[in-house]
């Protein structure tokens, strides 16, 4: 039996002043799976996401994020995503909880109290609910922004960034959760630039000059592009796509 698609895009397409910085990329994603979204700043990844999860209409290209049409459906696509940007989006004058709770009142969740109350169980923030946001750590931080894009029960996150500026134990702790989370079914499209944790997805597509240069697990973009480790396999793929674009 195939496996369900949390994503499923072809020919997805940007253009800013007649350039394109997305170029016809294809993507696939299997329900339950953490897929890494790798390449250069300025590659394109954060505008391919935000075309996924329905906050930018695409130039060209056609597909479907949670079986909704992303054309047609953008605002029901919104509604199932958790979107984490890599800066912190959420208010330093609140506390946590107070931050939680407008969430909550953005989705219109019926039984907001209790939503809040299992946000901050699920991330450990409990004890530390009365304290503003502003005073948090980095670790602190991305544990808060990660309750709030989990509080509406959403089927897919998409992560831009979200372990930048955090130190290495904040890191471990934040992957530990995303794996439970895949495996509670829910569907993770994470970009980062860390080689450790790049190896800790189930796939990865590697993405420069607009376009996808590599698609699938670590040991196989390894083999395929003959390199030693994943680092090596990706300034490889750079180097061949300068010539190409050049």
């Amino acid at each position: 039996m195939t496996p369900a698609l949390a994503i499923d895009v072809a020919g997805l397409t940007k253009r800013y002043d007649g350039r394109a910085v997305v170029n016809n990329i294809a993507l696939q994603v299997e329900t339950g799976r953490i897929v890494g979204f790798l390449g250069p700043n300025g590659s394109g990844k954060t505008t391919t996401i935000r075309m996924i999860c329905g906050l930018l209409t695409p130039d060209a290209g056609a597909g479907t994020c949670l079986g909704l049409d992303i054309m047609r459906e953008a605002a029901a696509i919104k509604r199932q995503v958790g979107y984490m940007t890599q800066k912190f989006g959420l208010y330093d004058d609140l506390s946590i909880r107070e931050n939680l709770d407008f969430v909550a009142r953005l989705f219109e969740l019926p039984h907001r109290k209790d939503s809040v109350d299992a946000a901050l169980e699920r991330l450990g923030l409990v004890a530390r609910q009365k304290q503003l946001a502003g005073s948090l750590s980095g670790g602190w931080k991305q544990r808060l922004a990660l309750a709030s894009c989990l509080i509406h029960a959403p089927r897919l996150l998409l992560l831009d960034e979200p372990t930048a500026g955090v130190d290495p134990k904040a890191r471990r702790e934040f992957w530990e959760q995303l794996h439970q989370l895949a495996g509670q079914g829910i569907t993770v499209l994470v970009s980062t630039h860390y080689m450790d944790e790049a190896e800790r997805c189930h796939g990865l597509v590697y993405i420069a000059y607009g376009s996808v240069l590599a698609q699938g697990t670590a040991a196989s973009i390894v083999r395929a592009s003959g390199a030693h480790d994943l680092e090596d396999a990706f300034v490889r793929l750079v180097d061949r796509a300068q010539d190409n674009f050049s």
